[in-house]
Formats: structure tokens, C-alpha cells, sequence
């Protein structure tokens, strides 16, 4: 099922969903990484939580 872009609460901005495009060119757009990239910190860390993505792939461009 698709996300509904009329319905406006919290808990949709706080996740990537890994099967929307446009979550994943966003997310790729404010971190400066590919869609690669965001597809593999999903699988990495097991999460879709905004703040863990960030974490992680600030980890990895500090390296």
C-alpha cells in the first residue's frame, strides 16, 4: 500500500520507506549520497528510522 500524501502526522517523517522513490531521492538529496547508498544503510543498520540513517551514514562519511 502507497503512502498517502494527504494524511499529516508525525510518525511518516520520522521513517524512509525503502519501497517509495521519492523518500529515498529525498533522503539521498539532503545527505549527499546515492540511492545505493540509502538502500544499503536500510539493510545495514535494519532500520528506517530517519535519525539511525543519519547517524549511520554520518559515520561513514567522517572515515
Amino acid at each position: 500500500m502507497t503512502d498517502s500524501k494527504a494524511k499529516r502526522d508525525g510518525r511518516d517523517r520520522s521513517k524512509v520507506s525503502g519501497s517509495e522513490n521519492y523518500e529515498i531521492q529525498y533522503f539521498k538529496n539532503k545527505m549527499g549520497v546515492s540511492s545505493q547508498a540509502v538502500a544499503g544503510t536500510i539493510r545495514a543498520t535494519g532500520s528506517n528510522n530517519r535519525k539511525v540513517l543519519e547517524k549511520y551514514l554520518k559515520g561513514k562519511q567522517g572515515r
